[in-house]
């Protein structure tokens, strides 16, 4: 996913500075050439042998290392970065750098570098809301530079509160958004349905369906990391909501009816990868209801046709994607769904296709237009996520 790109970690003095060593190698497994810059303190909780073993780069901490290829080590390293991430980031260092202080290697290196500049602060709860630190925060991000926000909790020093450096994820997510891909869907709305509906028919019961919610899931993360603007209306599932996107949690059919409803409009590109219950019950039972010979007997009802409302009273510009689960005669019936929705492309899978369809990694799919049909071989649900949005940009003529 990296390959080809220069990412330039920044490690100082924190007992955080522990966790770089993983982040360097997600990094590094992404194939991302990375090169590490310590301060000296930050070599007291971890060595550079961690980062030179861990990236086959030389790790940087002294300004005057005689042992190098005959270049400026910081100024070489701030033309090759793509991206700068400063983590754990120190007050002292925050307030070098918002102060134009070029002390070391890692300062010198900030300060010649034009790329993306991203900070984690990591220290004590009573430093980080000095208002001396929070006022360098606000110069530094008035610069240009992102600060990532720490989470709060238990801290090494034994206080609780805000300082606590966010989890390896989150900062390889803060990476993979600036240079994992081209910004293609820069300046666009995408607003993305996922996983299953739930339907109760009593306090106990519901009616649902197996979908987990993968695939919509991977196409909001994939249009967020294109560069969109990104809302997630989500039905109940068990995954980890993707970075950087408005989410939207709904339980029914009709909560997600009148989620859509209000926001569709605002949106240039509406992807339906919900997978609705088509049923409701009539009414809710009460723990008094009545039984027949023992079993349960239930009036239902066709849920909101949501997909088919909002291509009913679409705006002009605006692209419509849905998606179509068949186990038999999937091409026929999926073209019937593109016209009678008034959508713009439709993608079919059929579920009788090993490695397709609901609870999996991978999916086989066909992407429907009016155009043309394009059927694609089994592939992870991420690429499947990025041949869609391809596909639509083609359609959109963007």
């Amino acid at each position: 996913m990296l390959k080809g790109k220069t990412v330039v970690l920044g490690v100082t003095g924190s007992i955080a500075a522990y966790k770089m060593a993983n982040v360097a190698s997600m990094l590094v497994k992404m194939e991302c050439d990375v090169h590490v810059i310590m301060t000296k303190n930050a070599t007291q909780f971890i060595t550079p042998v961690t980062f030179e073993t861990l990236t086959g780069n030389k790790c940087m901490v002294d300004t005057f290392d005689r042992n190098f290829q005959f270049h400026v080590a910081h100024i070489s390293l701030a033309k090759k970065a793509d991206v700068l991430l400063i983590a754990p980031t120190s007050a002292n260092i925050i307030g070098k750098i918002a102060n134009g202080i070029a002390d070391d290697m890692l300062t010198t290196t900030a300060m010649a570098c034009t790329c993306k500049k991203i900070i984690s602060p990591a220290m004590n709860t009573n430093m980080y809301h000095n208002p001396i630190l929070q006022d360098n925060l606000k110069k530094l991000a008035a610069y240009g530079y992102e600060v990532v926000k720490p989470d709060s909790g238990f801290l090494a020093c034994r206080d609780e509160g805000d300082g606590k450096m966010p989890k390896e994820e989150v900062l390889v997510g803060y990476i993979l958004r600036e240079i994992a891909y081209e910004k293609d869907l820069q300046g666009m709305k995408v607003i993305v349905t996922a996983g299953p509906t739930q339907e109760s028919i009593d306090p106990v019961r519901y009616i649902t369906n197996h979908s987990t919610g993968k695939m919509g899931y991977e196409l909001a993360k994939a249009a967020m990391l294109r560069g969109a603007e990104v809302t997630l209306v989500s039905g109940v599932t068990s995954l980890e909501k993707p970075m950087f996107v408005d989410f939207v949690p709904v339980k029914s059919a009709g909560d997600m009816f009148e989620a859509m409803k209000s926001r569709f409009l605002d949106n240039d590109i509406i992807i339906k990868a919900a997978a609705v219950a088509d049923y409701k019950p009539k009414t809710v039972a009460d723990d008094k209801m009545k039984k027949k010979d023992g079993e349960m007997s239930i009036e239902l009802d066709r849920t909101q046709d949501i997909l088919k409302y909002m291509g009913e009273h679409r705006r002009e510009g605006q692209f419509y994607c849905g998606f179509s689960m068949e186990t038999q005669n999937m091409l026929e019936n999926s073209r019937v769904k593109l016209e009678k929705k008034n959508i713009d492309m439709i993608v079919a899978n059929n579920l009788k296709v090993a490695g397709s369809g609901f609870g999996t990694d991978t999916n086989v799919v066909t992407m429907i237009s009016k155009q043309e049909e394009i059927q694609l071989e089994l592939l992870t649900k991420e690429m499947v996520a990025h041949h869609i949005l391809d596909e639509i940009l083609k359609l959109k003529g963007n």
